[in-house]
C-alpha cells in the first residue's frame, strides 16, 4: 500500500516553557524549565502532522520558528514525502550549512511529516515504518543532577515509581571524591538489580576522565556517558580502549554522517542519537542502519514519544531515555508499565497538544 499523499499547506510554530518538576543539575549549569517548541505541520488534505523540539534556551525558539517560516516558503506546496523534503531544504540552505538551529528546524518538520503519513494512513508510527506495537525498556532520566549525595540516593528512590529499573545520574563534581561519594550513596539505596547509567555532560578532560573512568570501573554501572567533549573522537576511543565500562555517546551527532565518523573512530561502545540533531525520524533511520552494520547498541535521547516508535524498528535497540518535560503539554502523554514505554495504538506518535496547557505556558 503506498503512502497517502498529502501537501504541505502551513507551519505552526508555538513556544512554551514548561517548568520541570524535577530541576536538573549538570555540570553545564541547572535547568529547572524546558523551552519547546510546538510544531503543527497543516495540510491541504486537513490532516496535521506534530512535533516538539527542546530549545535548550527560550531565547532560541524564536529563532527556530524564523527558519520554519523559511522551510514553509520552500516547500509549501509541495507533496508531503519526507526523504525528498529533507534534500530540497537542505540544498535551500546549502550556504548557511543544515547545522544548528537550520537543522533543529529541518528535524522537527520531517517529524511531523512522518506524524502526518501516519496519521493519514490511519497507523501507529512504528506500524508505517514496517514495525508492530511493543513495550520499549526505558530508563528514568529525570532529576538525578548534581547534588549532595543524601539528596541524590532519596531522588534516586523516587524515580524507580513506574516500575523503572534502571535510571542515569549525572556526575561531573569537582573532585573525584564528590562523584564517588553520589555515585556509591545512589548504588547503595539503589536495589541491586536496578542499572545506573552516569552521565558527565562533557565536564571531564581526557586525563580526567581516565582517572575517573577507571575509579568507577568497578561499581556496577551500565555506561558512562559524554565524559569528554562530544566531538573529541580521538579522546573518546582512547577512554572506549581503556575503560571497562561501556562509552555512551551520541546525543550531539549532527546528522548521520558524524555519527558514521564516530564509530569509524572507534569512539564509543554505544550511541544515543537525538532526534532533533541527528536529523529527524529520516536522520534516524539511516543511523540505526549505520548502527545495524557495527551491531552496536543504540539509544535514544529525549523525545520518548516519538522515539519508541523508532526504538521498535531499530535492530540494535537498547534504551529510551525517558524524560516528563513535555508531558504537561500533551493531550496524551506517554504511558510508562514496568518500566517500559507503551507505544500508543494511536495514529501517528501519539502526539496532541493540550490547548489549555499550551495557553497557560506559552511564551511571551
Amino acid at each position: 500500500m503506498s503512502p497517502p499523499r498529502l501537501t504541505v499547506r502551513r507551519i505552526r510554530a508555538t513556544g512554551v516553557e514548561v517548568p520541570m518538576k524535577l530541576p536538573l543539575g549538570t555540570s553545564a549549569g541547572t535547568i529547572r524549565s524546558a523551552p519547546l517548541l510546538l510544531i503543527d505541520l497543516e495540510t491541504e488534505e486537513g490532516v496535521t502532522g506534530r512535533s516538539y523540539l527542546f530549545c535548550y534556551l527560550s531565547a532560541v525558539a524564536p529563532a527556530i520558528a524564523t527558519v520554519l517560516g523559511e522551510v514553509e516558503r520552500s516547500v509549501k506546496g509541495e507533496r508531503v514525502a519526507p526523504a525528498d523534503l529533507w534534500e530540497k531544504l537542505a540544498r535551500r540552505f546549502k550556504l548557511i550549512g543544515v547545522q544548528g538551529i537550520v537543522r533543529m528546524a529541518m528535524s522537527g518538520f520531517d517529524i511531523a511529516c512522518w506524524d502526518a503519513l501516519a496519521v493519514a494512513a490511519g497507523k501507529p508510527l512504528v506500524t508505517l515504518l514496517g514495525g508492530a506495537l511493543r513495550r520499549i525498556r526505558a530508563y528514568n532520566s529525570n532529576g538525578l543532577g548534581l547534588m549532595v549525595p543524601e539528596a541524590a540516593a532519596e531522588e534516586a528512590e523516587k524515580l524507580l515509581e513506574g516500575g523503572f529499573r534502571a535510571v542515569k545520574l549525572r556526575l561531573g563534581h569537582p573532585t573525584l571524591a564528590a562523584d564517588l561519594a553520589a555515585l556509591r550513596a545512589v548504588r547503595k539505596k539503589l536495589p541491586d538489580a536496578i542499572e545506573l547509567m552516569v552521565d558527565f555532560n562533557q565536564a571531564l578532560s581526557l586525563a580526567e576522565a581516565l582517572e575517573r573512568g577507571r575509579a568507577i570501573d568497578s561499581e556496577g554501572i551500565a555506561w558512562i556517558e559524554e565524559p569528554i567533549r562530544h566531538g573529541d573522537y580521538r579522546g573518546c576511543a582512547e577512554l572506549a580502549r581503556e575503560l571497562a565500562t561501556p562509552v555512551q555517546i551520541g546525543e550531539n551527532f549532527s546528522l548521520p554522517e558524524q555519527m558514521a565518523e564516530a564509530l569509524e573512530a572507534g569512539a564509543c561502545d554505544c550511541v544515543m542519537p537525538d532526534l532533533e540533531r541527528i536529523g529527524g525520524v529520516t536522520g534516524w533511520q539511516r543511523a540505526a542502519s549505520l548502527a545495524a552494520e557495527r551491531a552496536v547498541p543504540m539509544s535514544s535521547h529525549l523525545f520518548p514519544e516519538a522515539s519508541a516508535h523508532l526504538l521498535a524498528v531499530t535492530p540494535t535497540r537498547h534504551f529510551l531515555e525517558y524524560v516528563d518535560w513535555a508531558e504537561a503539554i500533551l493531550a496524551e502523554p506517554l504511558a510508562i508499565e514496568d518500566g517500559a514505554a507503551v507505544i500508543p495504538d494511536r495514529p501517528g506518535t501519539g502526539v496532541s497538544w493540550d490547548e489549555k496547557a499550551v495557553k497557560r505556558y506559552r511564551m511571551a
